[in-house]
Order: C-alpha cells, then sequence, then structure tokens
C-alpha cells in the first residue's frame, strides 16, 4: 500500500468512533501491537528530542525501504508512534520524504493531544523523515 492509502485507511478507521475517549483507547491497542525495538537500539542516539516521555526510534535500509522499529515509556505515546511506523515503515526514502501528514489533521489528533505530546509528535515525523534522508 501507498503512504496515502494507509491515510485514508487510518482516517476510515477513526471515524468509526464517536469520541475521543474510544479514539485514545484505539490508540492505546495501537500501541500494544507495536512490534518492540531491539533493547541494542534503545540508545540515547535513538532517543526523540522534544517528546514529554522516552521514544526511542530505529530505522534500517532493506531492499530500497526504510523499516523502523520503536518503543515508549508512555501508553498513549506508544500508540502514536504505532500509528507513524504503520503510514511510514516498509516504504522508500523518496516516498517517505515527499509524504505529508494530512491523516493527523483528519483525524483530529494533533489538536486533541496535550502541546508538549503534539509538539513530541512533531519531533517524531521529523526523526522518521531525518532517517529517510539518510537513507536516499
Amino acid at each position: 500500500m501507498t503512504i496515502k492509502e494507509i491515510q485514508e485507511e487510518i482516517v476510515d478507521e477513526f471515524s468509526m468512533f464517536d469520541d475521543w475517549m474510544e479514539r485514545y483507547e484505539y490508540i492505546i491497542e495501537l500501541g500494544k501491537s507495536l512490534p518492540i525495538i531491539d533493547t541494542q537500539y534503545k540508545t540515547e542516539d535513538n532517543l526523540i528530542v522534544g517528546c514529554q516521555s522516552k521514544v526511542w526510534l530505529h530505522a534500517e535500509l532493506k531492499e530500497g525501504k526504510v523499516f523502523y522499529t520503536s518503543d515508549s515509556d508512555a501508553i498513549l505515546t506508544k500508540g502514536i508512534i504505532a500509528l507513524l511506523l504503520r503510514v511510514f515503515s516498509n516504504q522508500t526514502s523518496a516516498a517517505i520524504l515527499k509524504a505529508d501528514t494530512h491523516f493527523i489533521d483528519e483525524i483530529g489528533l494533533k489538536e486533541h493531544l496535550s502541546p508538549t505530546r503534539a509538539n513530541g509528535l512533531v519531533s517524531m515525523i521529523k526523526k522518521i523523515k531525518l532517517y529517510a534522508l539518510a537513507f536516499s
């Protein structure tokens, strides 16, 4: 699937929920399904600066596609990074770099996060794109 198709799928999924408590629960569930980052990558270098909680992000290039693994010490943040990795992992560097993140606005995520978590979200996206840039 393309990044755009995955984003559209996420928007459709979130439209099924009536309120933000249900959406938060869904995001938390997504975090529980996040493939855990290998402990060797839980280093200072892989910590995302700008997040309220600790978020580690690692990327590898395999057969021309970028694959991300991540973890967080906060359950909601873990769900947010899981959502981002669903969109950007297993994509080419070029696709990641030119992709927008319209789904975040469409599902209303940023406006329903605290300012510090919203800053963390922006930092996560920056780090994802920096890895893609490094691999391009």
